[in-house]
């Protein structure tokens, strides 16, 4: 099991009000599982994202991953464990405007320190159809474009799990379509993919829907 997710609680505080995102969720995800989580704005989607992927501690309960506990580790032990394995695609891109598409995606090495990652790199330009775009800045892409490059940013360490948070949220249906697919490769080359969005094009490629409800996640009923 790539992760495995155990009781976890997650909750805000607001004035006068303890308000749980997240209530006893568990489950697992594993090799050439692909997964959606849906639900509405505001309902913890993101929050539960950034719990799995080791950017938010939960409350209570545990994340495991590779069967080590995340949240357990030391916070340089649990950067690398992320920096590794973990693969984060988002809506916004989050790509440097002063860098070109390669120095971009060779970000991803800079924690690891890897070496013959200028190959790897170009292998995923090619891959994503980026050749001629290698040396451009990130303002002078597509958006369809810019979501490639992020994507092949967090393929480069070779992760074995990607989380999308609306990675589609700003692509039109064409470049939805592509993005999905190269999803649906990963989880099928043993790699596991858990996906937040609104786009109804998940249907069509995760194999479980998720539905994110008052703070519960349960299997999606259309």
């Amino acid at each position: 099991m790539i992760l495995r997710t155990e009781n976890i609680i997650k909750s805000f505080n607001k004035p006068g009000e303890d308000l749980k995102i997240i209530r006893d969720v568990s489950f697992g995800l594993d090799n050439g599982d692909f997964i959606s989580i849906e639900g509405k704005s505001g309902s913890g989607k993101s929050t539960l994202l950034m719990i799995l992927g080791g950017l938010l501690s939960p409350d209570s309960g545990k994340i495991m991953f590779n069967e080590e506990d995340l949240y357990s580790m030391a916070p340089v032990q649990r950067a690398l464990a992320m920096n590794s394995g973990i693969g984060f695609v988002f809506q916004q891109f989050h790509l440097l405007p002063f860098l070109t598409v390669k120095e971009n995606i060779l970000t991803a090495a800079i924690p690891s320190k890897r070496s013959g990652v200028g190959a790897k790199a170009m292998a995923l330009i090619e891959k994503f159809g980026l050749l001629q775009r290698a040396n451009h800045l990130p303002s002078e892409l597509s958006v369809g474009e810019r979501q490639r490059t992020a994507f092949a940013r967090a393929l480069l360490n070779n992760p074995v799990m990607i989380l999308a948070d609306e990675p589609t949220g700003n692509l039109d249906s064409e470049n939805s379509e592509l993005i999905f697919n190269h999803f649906a490769e990963f989880a099928k080359n043993g790699g596991a993919v858990a996906v937040v969005t609104h786009d109804e094009k998940a249907a069509k490629f995760a194999k479980t829907r998720y539905k994110l409800s008052d703070g519960k996640l349960e299997n999606f009923m259309a």
